[in-house]
């Protein structure tokens, strides 16, 4: 049985939920995001809440149970109160900055790299050093960040590049001193 597929999720006063056939909309003050329903599982609308139920416990539909819940739950939440993923540069001369949509990187590079913010997503630079991407789809914001600290992932010996607030980052022991001038004895 699964235990995430079987609770059920809560709409907001201010979110609405349609059922047409396979397809699910959910809408609310920040947007409206759309889902097909697998095949196997059957979506409730039952007063404030949604229930999701499987046909059997066949094969990889007791997973798909507890995955389409949670995609679910994610999309009520986007559209009520949105979704946000920090980021934060360290080295030194590393900054960032916005140019209309475009977010402009000068990370170590010879020359800046631009990177634009794809629909229903937005960039927020405070400090010239955090960054902030949010939108309204828990899966979009997460991949928009981690295309960002791709740019410049984190250096192993240092620590400087691009990361997630809170990241802890394990640093690596440099090189060993020399035994002698000459070289080993």
């Amino acid at each position: 049985m699964s235990r995430i597929g079987e609770t059920p999720i809560l709409i907001p006063d201010n979110v609405t939920v349609n059922i047409t056939g396979k397809t699910l909309v959910v809408s609310g003050p920040k947007g409206e995001l759309s889902q097909d329903i697998l095949e196997g599982i059957k979506v409730e609308q039952l007063d404030n809440s949604l229930v999701l139920k499987r046909k059997s416990d066949k094969g990889n539909l007791k997973a798909m149970h507890g995955l389409e819940r949670a995609l679910i739950s994610n999309m009520t939440i986007g559209v009520s109160k949105g979704w946000s993923r920090r980021l934060e540069l360290l080295g030194v001369g590393f900054r960032a900055q916005l140019i209309g949509d475009k977010l402009v990187l000068n990370v170590g590079y010879s020359h800046p790299i631009e990177i634009s913010a794809p629909e229903k997503i937005e960039f927020s630079v405070t400090d010239n050093t955090k960054i902030e991407v949010s939108g309204i789809d828990k899966q979009l914001v997460g991949q928009v960040a981690a295309n960002i600290r791709k740019v410049k992932p984190p250096d192993v010996y240092k620590g400087k590049g691009i990361r997630f607030e809170g990241e802890y980052v394990r640093k690596k022991a440099g090189k060993a001193g020399k035994v002698g001038a000459g070289g080993a004895k």
